[in-house]
């Protein structure tokens, strides 16, 4: 059963009583997305569940498994994968799209494959990374699809590493785009900075032997501070979007813009945006990270309750001019059975204000809480009898 344990109103948590609106903003794209990834709250929804294709957005999905597999010690970044010849002649030349400039034959390292991914949205790159990883492409996308259902990606499906048109097979959302740039933010923090700010690489070379260099598509680096990352997408199909994120100040945002008509209108929205997200909205905060919000009871454990915790700072999302309420509860599935380990998510804080939907974030265990022998359970229940 699902068990409201706390609720209380924070009347004086903010320094004035302000007007209860939302931040009005009309984006130019028709979907558009963002989150605050520090509250959990959508700051701004148009079309966020709307089915598109994904384009080179896609490759977000590819670099994050690679990334997990080389934290989890299966991959290595100095590994290196051979240009096959049949995947140079698929993915070679203008009608191939965006490059690394790959040659047949030619051994590349896992490291600079994700370079030329991520910084280069290279489409070679992203085949002979799926091949070199799980022996084919298909084989390596049933991999992006699993992870898919990991991340609880519900409305996202990949037909292929890369993005390319694939007649529908490969779908996404803005929201579901959002999550897996959150995941990748959060998850694999060493390795998203690593690659995602790169500003430019160099790979391959001209007719005249001359280095080539290409710089990052990302249309907020260098315009938004704090701007980090991710992927740009362009097809005919998709019209042009982007998937970015920045942090400011102890706020980290995901935008996601797609449908767009032009390079320079994505650049445009994705800065106008990103900075509204910014400037129209503030973080509140409520916990320090390591503080006990509530205590739960505990069944069937070694001890009768647990410390439910704030696993991080944690701070409410609210508009430049904000209502003064916020109304905090805790809920979760109780009395909480044991074992419990000390870090487990096993509550939720769930924050409502006048002006924003509920924002949910994490509560986690702060002990362990063994499972109880027999004498324990009878000790702990005469307890809880006699109060």
């Amino acid at each position: 059963m699902k068990k409201s344990v706390a609720a209380v109103i924070f009347t004086g948590l903010l320094a004035q009583p302000l007007a209860a609106s939302a931040p009005p903003y009309t984006s130019e794209a028709p979907i558009a997305y963002i989150k605050d990834l520090s509250s959990g709250a959508v700051l701004y929804d148009k079309g966020g569940e709307t089915k598109i294709p994904p384009a080179s957005m896609a490759k977000m999905m590819t670099a994050h498994v690679a990334f997990r597999l080389i934290q989890q010690g299966q991959l290595k970044l100095d590994t290196k994968f051979t240009v096959r010849p049949e995947t140079w002649q698929r993915w070679h030349g203008p009608q191939a799209g965006s490059t690394m400039f790959l040659s047949v034959g030619e051994q590349v390292s896992v490291e600079n494959l994700l370079h030329g991914i991520v910084t280069l949205s290279g489409n070679d790159a992203c085949v002979v990374l799926a091949e070199g990883i799980a022996g084919t492409e298909q084989a390596f996308v049933a991999q992006m699809n699993e992870e898919a259902k990991r991340l609880k990606l519900n409305d996202s499906h990949f037909g292929t590493s890369n993005g390319w048109p694939d007649e529908g097979v490969t779908y996404v959302t803005a929201r579901d785009l959002a999550t897996l740039a959150e995941a990748t933010v959060k998850e694999t923090p060493d390795l998203y900075k690593r690659f995602y700010a790169t500003q430019s690489f160099t790979w391959g070379k001209t007719m005249g032997g001359s280095d080539i260099t290409q710089g990052n598509r990302n249309p907020i680096l260098g315009k938004i501070a704090g701007a980090d990352g991710l992927k740009t997408g362009h097809t005919q199909e998709a019209g042009f979007g982007f998937t970015g994120s920045a942090e400011q100040d102890g706020r980290r945002l995901v935008m996601v813009v797609a449908g767009l008509k032009s390079t320079n209108q994505r650049i445009a929205e994705s800065v106008r945006f990103m900075d509204w997200g910014f400037k129209a909205w503030k973080a509140q905060s409520l916990f320090k990270q390591g503080t006990v919000v509530e205590t739960a009871p505990v069944q069937l454990g070694s001890a009768t309750s647990v410390d439910l915790v704030a696993p991080q700072n944690m701070a409410v999302t609210l508009p430049r001019t904000a209502s003064s309420n916020i109304s905090v509860k805790v809920a979760y599935t109780g009395p909480i059975k044991a074992p419990i380990k000390k870090g487990d998510k096993i509550a939720e804080l769930i924050v409502s204000t006048p002006d924003t939907a509920p924002q949910i974030m994490p509560l986690v265990a702060g002990a362990d809480v063994e499972e109880a022998g027999i004498f324990g359970r009878f000790w702990n229940g005469l307890k809880a009898l006699f109060g």
